[in-house]
This record gives structure tokens, sequence and C-alpha cells, in this order.
């Protein structure tokens, strides 16, 4: 009669990653008296498309929103925590807080993190205390600085160079500087995104514009291609 021996195997190791990336694009642009943010309204992982209506523009206060992609589930993290704050230093000092505020706010709770960090792309779009155009970019653990232009997510490396090139003006010595109109900058918004959403299988379906003004924020949808 034969004798049954358990087969030792190596123990197998299964590996956790808390992250996934769900692809998305954010870009913003800070005018004279104005900024435009906009992101497209892909959310996908890997080869699938979970949804074509999501939009990564959160309105934090009547002169400040955000564009946050990358993990969803983060990024649904940060609006929520940034949407407390911002409610209780509301009812605490009976204003709302200034763009500057927000992007500085952003930046601790980012740090704060910095030993497991969300898993996001940040960029803050408003207007400052004079009334002007204000873009704040973000690294991964709060360090942060207020531009002109920044392209964030998965298609930033093909949409940041056509802003240096047409906004920036790099390479160009002899091109003349004016200032950016809204009409010229809404138009260059939907050609960069046009174009990524060719390359890109992470972005497309659609492209959600906010334009933060004195009067408020003003939205506008544009169509991308959704293949």
């Amino acid at each position: 009669m034969a004798i049954y021996e358990p087969r030792l195997v190596d123990p197998r190791q299964q590996p956790f990653f808390p992250y996934t990336h769900n692809g998305g694009t954010v870009l913003a642009v800070a005018g004279e008296d104005f900024a435009v943010i906009a992101s497209d309204n892909r959310l996908s992982e890997g080869f699938r498309i979970h949804s074509r209506d999501s939009p990564k523009l959160y309105t934090l206060t009547g002169q400040t929103v955000l564009g946050c992609c990358g993990f969803h589930g983060d990024c649904l993290t940060v609006t929520k925590v940034l949407s407390a704050r911002l409610q209780s230093y509301k009812f605490t000092h009976n204003k709302e807080m200034s763009c500057s505020a927000v992007a500085q706010m952003l930046s601790t709770m980012l740090y704060y993190r910095r030993f497991f960090p969300y898993y996001t792309y940040n960029i803050i779009a408003g207007l400052d205390s004079e009334g002007k155009g204000a873009v704040y970019s973000f690294d991964p653990v709060g360090s942060y600085e207020r531009e002109v232009f920044r392209a964030g997510g998965s298609a930033a490396s093909m949409l940041q160079p056509l802003l240096d090139n047409q906004i920036g003006l790099k390479h160009q010595p002899d091109a003349e500087r004016t200032p950016l109109t809204l009409d010229k900058t809404l138009a260059l918004v939907k050609d960069v995104f046009t174009a990524a959403a060719e390359r890109d299988i992470y972005t497309g379906d659609g492209l959600t514009i906010n334009v933060v003004t004195a009067d408020g924020v003003k939205s506008e949808i544009f169509p991308l291609r959704r293949d």
C-alpha cells in the first residue's frame, strides 16, 4: 500500500501594490485676469474604460479649482479632505480661503503623507489677491510653485512641450510676447487636448474646461475622440 507523502513547495509571496493608475490629464493656464483649467473625462485602468464621463476638476471655492488625476481613490480622498477643511475655515472665519492659501494647505496635506504619498497629479488654478490668474503645480510630497502654465497626468509629456512653445515661446527669441487672451487660451487648450487624445489611450472621450474669473467659475465641455 502506497504511503501518501505531502509534497512541499516553496512559499509563494503574494505581491501587494496599493496603487493603480486610472489615467487622465489636467492642464492649467493663467492669464491677466483669468485662469483656465481643463481635464479629459476618461476614467480607465489598463486597457479598460470604466467611465467616459469622469472629469478631474473639482471646484473648491468661488475662485479656486483643483485638477486632480492619477489613482482615482486617492483623488477622491484628497478632494474630500480639502472640502472638509475649506468648509471648516469658512465657518470659522466667515469667508472663503484664498487661492494661495488653498495651495499652501494642499502642500502640507501632501507632505504629511510623504511616507505613503497620494498617487495624484495636482494642479490648482484660480485668482490671486490682486485678481490675476494663478496656477500652482505640486509634486507628490508637497513641493509646489506658482507658474503660468502646467500640464500633469498621463499625457503631460506631450502637452507640456506644446505649451512651452505656444505660451512660453521657448526657442523663439524673436517672437513678440503679447498678453494671453481668453479666446486664444481656450482655442489652444482644445487643440493640445485634441492632439493628446490621438496619441494617449488614457486621454479622451471629452474635455471639461473651467474658466475662473472675478465673476466666478464657468464650465464648458468639448468633445474628444471616444475610441
